[in-house]
């Protein structure tokens, strides 16, 4: 693996880590795509650090549990702000 591709991973699962950010967050951030923060937390860092593999893995899954509310929130948002225009 090359070293820029290694320092990113890194620095994007530990940013995922701390802020518990969505990977839609963490590719805003890093200026790459969802696909590649994706892979980069899945796969490529298991094989560089397990142990924070692990905690990344239980953030992600945790934003996958709450997302349906995210998203409703977002939906009443644009609904509420349609009706006062």
């Amino acid at each position: 693996m090359k070293e820029y591709i290694r320092k990113r991973v890194l620095e994007v699962a530990n940013y995922i880590f701390q802020t518990r950010a969505t990977v839609r967050q963490a590719a805003k951030i890093f200026g790459v795509s969802k696909s590649t923060i994706h892979k980069d937390v899945t796969e490529r860092l298991a094989e560089i650090d397990d142990s924070l593999s692990q905690r990344v893995k239980g953030v992600l899954e945790f934003n996958k549990a709450e997302r349906h509310i995210r998203g409703g929130e977002a939906t009443k948002r644009k609904y509420l702000r349609d009706k006062d225009e």
